[in-house]
């Protein structure tokens, strides 16, 4: 009997899973494979809500691969030597997988072509099996990658989107074929507390709800940061526990503003993964660079613990690294916030807060991460590079009466509406009560020394909040 080996990544489902698909019509037996690369946890970034998450993920697909017949093998060293030690023991004489889009993603690929290449096997690398619309496939004239938002925009919506694949019926795994055990998130230390559970079930369950109860309203309630309207689909995305292709074809079936709105957002996604994709080396360098000159030193590095702690004196920043610590998880509207106040009030780097972030967060993906960093930072795609988020006015409009602050703030509970997101405007007593920090800086102050830092910024340049 022939076979075929299925190396999973970022694409942890059995639903609309072309390499999957492609394995299963080709060849009587499939072994599905996961590797816990050494080389991926030697740089720190499997960090502790993403390794409880993945091992919710990897329980859920060995459960659906068994009802199927089959079991996920999961194995643990350099990716490329064990891919190709599952090969020889299954003797399978091809190898399919998701493509990447990190520099580190590609090199693998390569690595393991050859490998497989030596020993007379072969490597099928699939496309929109992570991205809706495949990097490369839309470019503009004479560049290999969009720049801009917008014109991508217009070319994907006019793309023909793949049609979805359901899950198999049946899979059979050789038998010959050792695994080590499946990990169990129980065994994963430093869990934030609210994290919330993965799997390609969890994901399905979630979609359902969303497409049922939400869609409909994001349009006009994504930015709320109280109401929670967002999907929080992001995660399943990241682990690939839902087909991002999958999602664009049913939230464009019934349609309307909500689900528009939905699809734009699926759209920036595939956006930042193009761009990674042409430029690797836009997850650690600048983008574009505006010659920062970033703050350093103890002060700044005191700065940057307060914004870690939620601590820096302005509340809707303060619960939003709150929620962050607390679910591994933050409201996009809050990202932008918290991004802001760190590159342009604080003047501190963006590798800083992008660092923290993936420390954190359950969704860290490299692509979206670090690129929507460097879009709040100025350093990256977005075409008005000064813009400065007042999270004053911005808490205003998007946490008008402070609901979510006084979620997450909880020593500035007593404070009822809009006050709330000044606490520094108390006057004795009335201060007294609350154990609540003062702003780190000023925001006047903070904007001049964003201008002094960044010493091509003019008085009329467009430095001002951003009324998005």
């Amino acid at each position: 009997m022939n076979a075929a080996v299925v190396l999973f990544t970022s694409d942890l489902r059995l639903h609309d899973h072309p390499p999957m698909r492609a394995a299963l019509g080709a060849c009587d037996q499939v072994v599905p494979l996961f590797v816990r690369d050494d080389r991926i946890t030697a740089t720190g970034f499997p960090a502790p809500n993403r390794r409880a998450f993945l091992a919710d993920c990897l329980t859920d697909l060995d459960t659906g691969l068994r009802n199927r017949g089959g079991r996920l093998v999961v194995r643990s060293g350099d990716a490329v030597s064990e891919v190709c030690a599952v090969a020889h023991e299954a003797d399978a004489d091809e190898v399919h997988m998701a493509a990447g889009v990190s520099g580190y993603a590609l090199a693998r690929e390569e690595r393991l072509r050859a490998a497989l290449e030596q020993e007379g096997r072969r490597l099928h690398v699939h496309d929109t099996v992570v991205t809706a619309v495949a990097p490369g496939v839309i470019t503009p004239a004479g560049s290999d990658h969009f720049a801009v938002f917008t014109p991508y925009f217009r070319r994907w919506s006019q793309e023909k989107i793949r049609g979805t694949l359901g899950a198999p019926r049946t899979v059979h795994v050789p038998e010959r074929v050792g695994s080590e055990p499946v990990p169990s998130r129980k065994d994963v230390a430093g869990v934030s507390a609210g994290l919330a559970g993965g799997g390609e079930r969890e994901g399905r369950r979630r979609l359902t709800s969303w497409l049922r109860d939400g869609v409909a309203g994001y349009d006009d309630r994504h930015d709320d940061l109280a109401g929670d309207a967002t999907s929080r689909l992001s995660p399943h995305l990241h682990f690939g526990t839902l087909s991002s292709a999958e999602l664009v074809h049913r939230a464009r079936a019934p349609g309307g503003p909500g689900a528009e709105a939905f699809v734009r957002q699926l759209c920036w996604r595939d956006f930042h993964h193009q761009v990674l994709a042409a430029r690797p080396g836009a997850a650690v360098d600048d983008y574009r660079t505006r010659n920062d000159r970033w703050r350093s030193g103890s002060e700044a590095e005191e700065d940057l613990q307060a914004w870690k702690d939620g601590r820096t004196g302005y509340p809707v920043v303060d619960a939003a690294m709150r929620q962050l610590r607390h679910e591994g998880w933050m409201h996009n509207r809050g990202r932008l916030l918290t991004a802001s106040l760190l590159t342009k009030t604080l003047y501190i780097d963006w590798r800083a807060g992008a660092r923290h972030f993936l420390d954190l967060l359950v969704d860290g993906d490299i692509a979206n991460n670090q690129l929507n960093w460097q879009w709040m930072a100025g350093t990256g795609t977005d075409s008005r590079p000064n813009r400065v988020l007042n999270p004053v006015r911005q808490a205003r409009q998007y946490d008008p009466d402070g609901a979510y602050v006084r979620r997450w703030v909880p020593e500035l509970a007593g404070l009822e509406g809009p006050a709330v997101h000044e606490p520094w405007k108390l006057r004795g007593s009335d201060r007294e009560r609350y154990d609540y920090p003062e702003p780190v800086v000023g925001l006047a102050d903070g904007l001049a020394r964003f201008r002094r830092g960044r010493g091509a910024a003019r008085p009329d340049d467009g430095l001002a909040e951003a009324r998005q």
